[in-house]
């Protein structure tokens, strides 16, 4: 099936060296349609200091009943209502969330012919990257990134994480582990809230071992032109759900809320989690998945980790039993989430037509 992944269409250009080249204007193939753009007329119909949802994730295992059951309320009406929200005291250091943030700028700022190493393919996406769909002559983002496997244990390849900066592959482990326990952790409020047992969605994705997780740093050079393109383009995330540990400094993410895009404001030492569509399926759209987009930056360039907490590949993934009702009828058809990805992979980032489209053919056979 993947067959038709196996290399990318063109030669891949890296943004960070056509940024660096000191162009003024951005080549057309960055150059989105007027409707796309960032600044466009709906920007501005949201007052500027709505934001997402902040939530104090320590209460959720207050032994305080009230605090606790506020705090569920609030990440319940978040993944219902936002489809984002952002946790302070979420148990992970603060140390370790500024380190691993600054190694991989360091990364970044190798020379070309080092990072070039780690290039990737669309096999696995596994490495260093700068397109995401492959379709020849697609529209692109303005944004290099690094991706790799985490979980399962047995797709950990730490040959393909970088040997450079020295300490790149310890903080990463470390990082990785941390954030899987946040995950597990979330995913238990998540079921909890849904009337489920605590521990239905996690072993809907198979399991504490089982889990796919992947970490994608992003890199968003400046950009000489940020009205004309996007960083990243509109898309619901395909997995279970992200943690991201945004840029302290810049703000880049802006999440659809009805017809506007609202940027969100991270607050400090903060991590952002958004629902992915493989949770949207199991709660059958009770929490959903909500579209967002990356807009770049004229002066600074931004640096942000994307960490994915994914179903086991393999497992067929359908709304649970107990949210389908004869007034609520299951709507997603069992898939697993190697199928449902292929299409993210074939066409690059395409908003929400993919989980709306979930009964339509798959997409390599179109």
């Amino acid at each position: 099936m993947m067959n038709c992944l196996q290399s990318w269409p063109e030669p891949v250009v890296r943004v960070q060296s056509l940024a660096a080249s000191g162009i003024q204007a951005i080549p057309e193939r960055y150059i989105k349609p007027p409707s796309h753009r960032p600044l466009s007329n709906s920007d501005f119909s949201l007052p500027q200091e709505v934001n997402i949802p902040v939530i104090d994730f320590q209460n959720v295992f207050s032994s305080d009943h009230r605090l606790r059951d506020e705090a569920l309320r609030c990440i319940y009406s978040a993944c219902s209502e936002w489809g984002f929200f952002q946790v302070v005291n979420h148990g992970v250091s603060h140390e370790l969330m500024k380190g691993v943030r600054e190694i991989w700028r360091e990364f970044f700022n190798l020379p070309v012919e080092v990072k070039q190493e780690y290039a990737n393919s669309p096999v696995t996406y596994e490495g260093y990257g700068s397109r995401l769909g492959v379709q020849k002559g697609a529209s692109l983002d303005w944004s290099d990134y690094f991706f790799l496997h985490y979980m399962p244990v047995s797709l950990r390849n730490q040959n393909k994480w970088p040997a450079t900066p020295a300490s790149c592959r310890e903080m990463v482990a470390e990082y990785g582990r941390e954030v899987v326990k946040l995950g597990g952790k979330l995913m238990k409020a998540f079921s909890m809230n849904l009337g489920l047992e605590e521990d239905f969605l996690l072993n809907s994705f198979g399991g504490e071992e089982n889990v796919g997780a992947c970490l994608r740093v992003n890199y968003y050079p400046k950009c000489p032109q940020p009205d004309l393109t996007l960083g990243l383009s509109p898309h619901s995330d395909p997995g279970g759900m992200t943690i991201l540990l945004p840029d302290e400094n810049v703000a880049g993410l802006q999440v659809r809320r009805n017809d506007s895009w609202v940027t969100v404001k991270p607050a400090p030492d903060a991590f952002i989690i958004n629902i992915g569509d493989q949770i949207q399926v199991l709660s059958n759209a009770i929490y959903q998945s909500v579209e967002h987009r990356v807009i770049v930056n004229s002066n600074k360039d931004r640096v942000s980790l994307a960490f994915f907490y994914n179903p086991k590949s393999d497992l067929l993934i359908e709304p649970s039993k107990e949210l389908v009702t004869e007034d609520r009828p299951a709507l997603y058809p069992p898939m697993t989430f190697d199928e449902y990805r292929l299409y993210i992979r074939t066409k690059g980032p395409s908003g929400k037509k993919q989980v709306e489209s979930l009964k339509s053919p798959r997409p390599c056979n179109e």
